[in-house]
């Protein structure tokens, strides 16, 4: 198995998305720690499983980050299973969880199971309103964190801006919280100066969106994230 404590970028890979195979190979290729195949909208098993043999072709670790019972498929090196700490449906957090080991738990290997709380902050995001979250205000997002850190244990502690770029000094305060807990950051990176300043304070940084809409820019923030760590 991998290393994980030694990850600091990682791209997220949309199934239900269109990337030419020269494309992927250059995410593959591009020096990144791993690829997360994930998404909100149309997440099928075909398209995992294309996306994956494409993937498949390099070394590079992958992961998918279960967003439905129907898509999961044996493969990958990790599975992330996602706990909306700021949903207000316990579903989100515990129900789904609890129907995938009630039908799979005979099979799964624990080991390849990785937790990640979840706090998604942006109110205008598709996984916001699918998860049908609460906006967290800052000293809520803290409370989050305290929780994913002290009260779960979590390994991941997910800091989702989705499409949107936070403020610095607002995950630096979520970054002070954690030792233990990784933070993953995610949302609105576009550009290398983006993914480094978020790297500063968080663990892990997610591009994901800008790999369809700026694919170049998106490449550079792997050697971005890896100088500045």
């Amino acid at each position: 198995m991998y290393n994980i404590d030694e990850w600091k970028h990682i791209f997220k890979l949309d199934p239900a998305k269109e990337l030419s195979d020269e494309m992927i190979d250059k995410i593959c290729e591009s020096g990144t720690d791993a690829i997360i195949v994930g998404g909100t909208d149309d997440v099928t098993l075909d398209g995992v499983l294309h996306l994956l043999s494409s993937i498949r072709r390099h070394s590079v670790p992958v992961l998918l980050e279960i967003s439905n019972i129907e898509s999961v498929t044996p493969g990958f090196d990790y599975y992330l299973v996602p706990m909306v700490l700021n949903s207000q449906k316990k579903k989100w957090m515990m129900d789904i969880q609890q129907e995938a080991v009630r039908e799979y738990g005979d099979v799964i290997n624990w080991q390849e199971m990785l937790a990640e709380g979840y706090c998604i902050m942006n109110d205008e995001s598709k996984v916001y309103q699918h998860t049908e979250c609460t906006l967290p205000t800052e000293e809520d997002a803290i409370a989050y964190a305290r929780m994913a850190e002290h009260l779960f244990r979590l390994p991941f502690f997910y800091l989702e801006f989705s499409g949107t770029y936070a403020d610095a000094t607002f995950v630096e305060k979520i970054a002070d919280e954690l030792t233990d807990t990784k933070l993953i950051y995610g949302g609105g990176i576009t550009t290398k100066q983006q993914a480094a300043e978020m790297s500063q304070y968080a663990d892990i940084v997610v591009v994901g969106n800008s790999l369809y809409d700026k694919p170049k820019e998106a490449l550079k923030t792997v050697k971005a994230v890896k100088q500045t760590s």
